[in-house]
């Protein structure tokens, strides 16, 4: 039986409060814990880092993904149950993207942005249908979805942008989500 997988993207730095590293801890702990395998991006930094960190010591299947010329930037994290090394950033994403039965977007910088947007414009375009879920911790998703809002109101988008992801307000909820989407993914 396949795992569900669920791709986070997520900051390589661990952001300026404490209860953004709490929560990507909670994050991959309850992805450990739960069974479901975690797809990120494969340096043991930041967010990113803590989240894959929780999740293998709660048992849970890790798979990072990074480029070659990232690995001594970011600093690889040894110790997964699988790296992938890609030649590029585009390479990348293409593998967090075919891994994942779902997205789960946490607190980060321009390259979650840069991730967050191109997922969700793939999703626009019709190249998928799978879950992105935001995860608003301490109100950081914000002015990404009043950007989304201003795009709309400009006539830059259409109403139906909204649908493309779903909001959360922390990660219980996160995780709640993900197991009622397993149950239909596995079903």
């Amino acid at each position: 039986m396949n795992r569900f997988s669920v791709t986070v993207f997520c900051g390589s730095s661990p952001g300026v409060d404490s209860t953004y590293a709490q929560a990507a801890q909670a994050l991959g702990q309850g992805l450990g814990t739960h069974g479901m395998k975690l797809v990120f991006g494969g340096g043991n930094v930041g967010l990113m880092g803590i989240t894959a960190g929780a999740a293998l010591e709660a048992g849970g299947e890790v798979t990072g993904i990074i480029p070659d010329f990232l690995r001594r930037r970011e600093v690889e994290f040894h110790g997964l149950t699988e790296l992938i090394v890609t030649d590029s950033m585009h390479t990348r994403k293409r593998r967090l993207f075919a891994l994942a039965d779902a997205f789960i977007v946490m607190p980060g910088g321009l390259g979650t942005f840069d991730e967050t947007i191109e997922i969700l414009t793939w999703k626009q375009l019709g190249q998928h249908d799978k879950p992105i879920i935001l995860v608003d911790i301490l109100g950081w998703a914000q002015p990404f979805v009043a950007m989304v809002e201003q795009t709309i109101e400009r006539g830059f988008a259409r109403d139906s942008v909204r649908d493309l992801f779903e909001l959360v307000p922390d990660v219980p909820a996160a995780l709640a989500r993900l197991e009622a989407l397993r149950e239909t993914v596995t079903a």
